[in-house]
C-alpha cells in the first residue's frame, strides 16, 4: 500500500510518496534525486527528533502505513543534514503558516430578523 509523506527541513517541505515495504534509504534515495545530498549525509526521524530511522528498515516498521499516512493528511518525517564537522545539524522544521482571517464580506452573516418574517 502507499504512504504519503511529508518530509520536512527548516522550511523546506517534500511531499512524496513510497510504499509501505520501502526501506529507509530508499526513501533517502528519492531525497536525493530533490535535494541534491547523499544519503550518507541525511538522517530522518519523526517530527519531534525522539526516533532515528534506521537505514534497513522498512517504513512500515515505523508505523508508517496506509492508514497512518494518507494523502490527504500525509505523515511528517524530519529531515537533518550532516554538517561539514561530521556532526549531523539539529533538528530545525518551520511551523507552517496559518492561512490569513477571512475578510468580513466572505464571512458566514447572521440572518436579520426582519427577514425571517
Amino acid at each position: 500500500m502507499d504512504v504519503f509523506l511529508m518530509v520536512r527541513r527548516k522550511k523546506t517541505t517534500i511531499f512524496t510518496d513510497a510504499k509501505e515495504t520501502t526501506t529507509v534509504r530508499e526513501l533517502k534515495k528519492i531525497i536525493q534525486g530533490i535535494m541534491k545530498v547523499e544519503p550518507e549525509n541525511q538522517q530522518l526521524m519523526n517530527e519531534r527528533g525522539t526516533e532515528v530511522f534506521d537505514d534497513e528498515k522498512q517504513l512500515s516498521d515505523y508505523n508508517l502505513s496506509a492508514q497512518t499516512a494518507r494523502a490527504q493528511s500525509p505523515a511528517t518525517v524530519a529531515l537533518v543534514f550532516r554538517q561539514e564537522n561530521g556532526e549531523f545539524e539539529s533538528l530545525d522544521i518551520t511551523p507552517l503558516s496559518s492561512p490569513p482571517e477571512l475578510p468580513e464580506v466572505m464571512k458566514p452573516q447572521e440572518p436579520q430578523a426582519h427577514e425571517l418574517n
